[in-house]
């Protein structure tokens, strides 16, 4: 077993290069309990900036979420305009508030590494909503602190990543 700050006992899995936490309320999450899982973490030369982003990710309450929450819906309404009623997943939500009706949170976190730009460590959630079945929503939070992209989860930690654009490096939803 490996202890790891603010995690706890970890297991670590060889074949994935992961290691996984037992599951922890996550407050900005409604206290829901989540696996982190850790990609690539074991050979890391900076563990540490590991560490804060979880630190800063279980410290922030719900106020980040909601600060997102337009680009959620954003996200919702361009899905909604292709569908049409008696569609499987056609749902009508009328406000950005009432779009954490039709979200479900999966049950782990994955902290990473971005690879290139800016290199700094994420947290990606793979979420289910119910106007994008197939597609789901991701929410990536850059450093634990902020939610810097919204979208169809593609496992991409940055909307300049996920289009190959240095200009998008700063879009949270597009």
């Amino acid at each position: 077993m490996i202890e790891i700050p603010f995690l706890g006992e970890v297991e670590e899995d060889q074949f994935n290069n992961w290691i996984m936490s037992k599951p922890i309320a996550v407050n900005a999450l409604g206290g829901e309990q989540f696996e982190f899982i850790l990609d690539e973490y074991k050979d890391d030369k900076a563990k540490e900036e590991f560490h804060e982003a979880i630190q800063n990710f279980l410290s922030i309450d719900d106020s980040t979420l909601k600060e997102a929450q337009d680009h959620i819906y954003r996200y919702y309404k361009d899905i909604f305009v292709q569908l049409i009623p008696g569609d499987d997943w056609y749902i009508e939500i009328a406000t950005p508030d009432e779009i954490w009706k039709h979200i479900k949170f999966g049950s782990t976190a994955t902290v990473s590494r971005r690879p290139h730009g800016d290199k700094s460590v994420y947290i990606s959630l793979e979420c289910s909503c119910d106007w994008e079945r197939e597609h789901g929503l991701q929410i990536v939070f850059k450093q634990g602190l902020h939610v810097n992209k919204i979208g169809p989860f593609d496992g991409h930690l940055t909307n300049s990543d996920a289009y190959a654009n240095d200009e998008l490096e700063n879009v949270v939803y597009r």
